[in-house]
């Protein structure tokens, strides 16, 4: 018999009643039920509930054991019984009754609990996280994660891609976010950076002639995090093709996507459906007008509409004046909404309020009758015209988010989601996939008063160079798109700028001179004066993914180990201060307020 087990803790059934047997695993929960010890027994795969009779050796130190010790048990396998049976565990028609127990490992009093699905503070849970994925949700979702990174890399093969890894340690580069820089010891006063992403790597992987790149790739940022953002590193499906347009590129990636999400989409029992392809693409400008952001949740059947003009000359003063002033009304529906109170209408204003606006006006409708301020100033006839051409019921009510283009349709997404959810009108059930296509090349910066890049710089023109010479570039659109789910952005991507001549140029409309361009992007622009071939790509968040897929809402409960909000790894001690001796093999020297701990 093997020294340890003959059986996972997820193994045994009623066809090995009579077997003797051996398990090892965590001593999960213990029950005394008067002269008998029942214990769970856990492992990686699953529990098996061992027996301890009274006045046994085994019974005697199980008893003393504390929960969480590890111990390997040998016994008989017996039948629980029709009135015992746990439908709930694989093996709940049968008990081990223990003849021997051998102690592998004694826990200590546990910080925090394994049985159970108690929360903890995060700072317990990030600093015990080895107990953490112990317990059987997070657990599941890290197995999760592993099965979805072995289903996405099988069709990426399927699809044609090949498997590359792109080096970590390599120069910095303007991405948008603050570089992890790594001290060079051979070249002192030099520094490597960790990439942001691949991005320059897998294009110049197309210009080496690999046509179909892809690779689960680390990447790293030194920023803040969120909910659907890991601070320091994160993971994603990072994938180019070569002579491709954007449909091309669609078409690569939606099967893989949608066979994932299709394959995970019952994870414990969820039964989620997936939008069928080809998956929506909405332009970004529409996205920005129904739904107030380039992220739409299309759970949500909210649509937001633009009614300025029905403002026009109103007698609703305020509203009239912001349309006469170049300004907007954004309305957005309240669906059934007549047996709310005034209070639900008057708590949206204040949650606007809260979040930084000037308010959300309303207006009330129940059987065809307005009521508020708006629609008794604006007038029974215009409100009904207004519903009417918004396509609303007679029990409907509105919001107004009103002002500046940006900030109106900011507030109108933000209240677009907040009625969805009060109202529990958003699909708990659905994955909801679409591209926002059609982005802006450029944007002007108020602050700094000059036109400047809106997305990415490295993407191409729609008109290539002859939209660069010709038009406002403010009226230019990119190859650029993003892939949205439920509202949560997976990632960015777009038909690349191969062309020399055309990156100089777009970077010159934004302010660069060629010499910024070659210096910033040398390795990328140089290799590009050497055939590049037509090529695009994106990079899905293998994070974000598992997110949904595991219906969790923060990004922490789907990575093994994660850092803390400020970027802290309270388990291993990181950050920490480098030792003398190891700031000298670096040339390095901290500046005074930041001096190392004294060597003890």
């Amino acid at each position: 018999m093997h020294a340890y087990r003959t059986h996972t803790c997820a193994a045994l059934t009623a066809s090995n009643v009579g077997d003797t047997v051996r398990l090892s695993g965590w001593v999960h929960r213990k029950r005394d039920h008067g002269g008998v010890l029942f214990v769970d027994l856990r492992d990686h795969y699953g529990i098996t509930q061992i027996v301890a009779k009274a006045g046994t050796a085994t019974m005697e130190l199980l008893e003393r054991l504390r929960v969480e010790s590890v111990v390997t048990v040998t016994g008989e396998v017996v039948s629980r019984g029709p009135e015992a049976t746990n439908p709930n565990l694989p093996t709940g028609e049968i008990e081990v009754v223990a003849n021997t127990i051998e102690v592998q490992s004694h826990a200590q009093e546990l910080p925090m609990p394994v049985a159970g699905d108690a929360e903890y503070p995060e700072d317990i849970r990030l600093r015990y996280r080895f107990l953490d994925l112990r317990r059987e949700r997070l657990h599941q979702n890290i197995m999760l994660r592993s099965k979805v990174i072995s289903s996405i890399r099988q069709r990426m093969i399927g699809q044609g891609f090949t498997e590359f890894q792109t080096p970590i340690l390599t120069a910095s580069s303007p991405e948008g976010a603050r570089d992890y820089l790594v001290p060079s010891r051979v070249h002192p006063g030099k520094f490597y950076a960790l990439p942001q992403a691949p991005q320059m790597f897998k294009q110049l992987l197309m210009v080496a002639g690999f046509d179909r790149y892809f690779q689960i790739a680390p990447c790293f940022r030194d920023e803040d995090a969120r909910a659907d953002r890991s601070p320091g590193e994160f993971y994603q499906l990072d994938f180019e093709m070569s002579y491709v347009t954007q449909e091309d590129v669609f078409q690569a990636i939606e099967p893989v996507l949608h066979g994932v999400f299709e394959e995970f989409a019952d994870w414990q029992g969820k039964g989620r459906q997936v939008s069928p392809l080809p998956f929506k693409r909405i332009p970004y400008r529409e996205s920005m007008l129904k739904y107030g952001n380039d992220k739409p949740d299309l759970r949500n059947p909210i649509l937001i509409s633009d009614v300025s003009e029905q403002f026009v000359g109103s007698g609703f003063g305020r509203f009239a004046s912001i349309v006469e002033a170049g300004d907007v009304v954004r309305a957005i529906p309240a669906p059934g909404t007549a047996d709310r109170s005034r209070k639900f209408f008057d708590d949206m204003n204040a949650w606007a309020q809260s979040e930084g606006f000037a308010g959300l006006g309303y207006a009330t409708r129940k059987g065809g009758e307005w009521g508020g301020p708006i629609a008794k100033n604006h007038g029974e006839d215009k409100m009904s015209a207004m519903a009417d051409a918004l396509g609303l019921g007679p029990d409907d009510g509105l919001f107004f988010a009103a002002g500046k283009e940006g900030q109106a349709a900011k507030l109108a997404g933000l209240a677009r989601t907040r009625v969805g959810e009060t109202l529990g009108l958003i699909d708990q059930n659905r994955f909801e996939f679409c591209w926002i296509v059609d982005f802006p090349m450029f944007e002007y910066d108020e602050d700094a008063k000059k036109v400047d890049f809106s997305h990415n710089p490295f993407s191409m023109p729609q008109g290539e160079m002859d939209a660069l010479e010709t038009k406002d570039p403010l009226d230019i659109l990119a190859y650029q798109y993003d892939i949205v789910c439920n509202g949560v952005e997976l990632s960015s991507g777009a038909i690349r700028n191969h062309r020399p001549e055309i990156m100089y140029k777009a970077f010159e409309i934004a302010g660069y001179t060629q010499a910024d361009v070659d210096t910033n992007f040398a390795g990328m622009i140089n290799a590009f004066k050497f055939g590049a071939p037509p090529h695009g790509g994106s990079a899905p968040g293998i994070d974000r993914i598992v997110m949904l897929l595991a219906d969790e809402p923060n990004i922490r409960e789907v990575i093994v180990f994660p850092m803390t909000q400020k970027a802290e790894d309270l388990m291993m001690g990181a950050p920490n201060f480098a030792t003398p001796k190891q700031l000298k093999e670096l040339n390095l020297r901290l500046a005074p307020q930041v001096e190392a701990p004294k060597a003890g």
